[in-house]
C-alpha cells in the first residue's frame, strides 16, 4: 500500500506551481512550458494544476500578479528617489522579466484574461506616474500626454533593449522634460 502524501495546505502548494511557473516562463518561455512540464516542475500529477488554476492563461495572470507585487514592494526603495533614478529602475525590473512582457503582449490579443490584466498594468503603471509627475509639479491638461509619453518610453526602451548608456540617457532627458525649471 503506497505510504500517503502529508496534506499540503491549498495556499502554499499554490505558491510552489506559481513559483515553478515563474521560473519556466522566465527560463524557458510561455509558448515553451506545457501544463505537464509545469506539473512535473512542480512535482504533481498533469491535473492537479487544474484544481488551482482553469487554464495556463490563468497561471500566467497569477504568475504575473505576484511579479507586480513582488516588484512594487521594491518599488518603495526608489518612488522618493529622482524621476531618472525611478524610470530606470522601472526598466530594468521590467527587462529582468523580458520574456513575461513579451508573452503578456503576444497573449493580450488572444486572451481576454491576459487582456485585462494588461489593461489593468497599464492603468496602474499610469497611476505612478501620475503621482510622481504632480509630485514634481506638473499638472494641468498635458499631464494626460506626459503619463502616455512616459509609458510608450517604457516599453520602447524594453522592446529595443538599448544599451544602459542610452537607456541611461532616454530616462535622464525625460525626466528633464518632467522635472519644472
Amino acid at each position: 500500500m503506497p505510504a500517503n502524501k502529508p496534506q499540503q495546505d491549498r495556499a502554499e502548494k499554490r505558491a510552489e506551481l506559481l513559483s515553478e511557473a515563474r521560473r519556466l516562463f522566465i527560463e524557458d518561455g510561455y509558448e515553451s512550458t506545457s501544463m505537464a512540464a509545469l506539473a512535473k516542475a512542480a512535482g504533481v500529477a498533469g491535473n492537479t494544476i487544474y484544481w488551482y488554476f482553469t487554464d495556463k492563461d490563468d497561471v500566467l495572470v497569477a504568475v504575473l500578479n505576484a511579479v507586480v507585487a513582488d516588484a512594487l514592494a521594491d518599488y518603495e526603495q526608489v518612488s522618493t528617489a529622482p524621476i531618472a533614478e525611478q524610470l530606470l529602475w522601472i526598466v530594468d525590473t521590467l527587462q529582468q522579466m523580458r520574456t513575461l512582457v513579451s508573452t503578456v503582449h503576444s497573449r493580450a490579443t488572444r486572451s481576454p484574461a491576459v487582456d485585462a490584466w494588461h489593461n489593468g498594468f497599464h492603468l496602474m503603471t499610469e497611476t505612478l506616474f501620475r503621482t510622481t509627475l504632480e509630485q514634481a509639479g506638473l499638472s494641468g491638461t498635458d499631464i494626460e500626454a506626459e503619463i502616455k509619453i512616459g509609458v510608450f518610453t517604457i516599453e520602447g526602451l524594453l522592446a529595443h533593449g538599448l544599451d544602459a548608456a542610452s537607456t541611461r540617457a532616454i530616462c535622464q532627458r525625460l525626466a528633464q522634460l518632467w522635472t519644472p525649471t
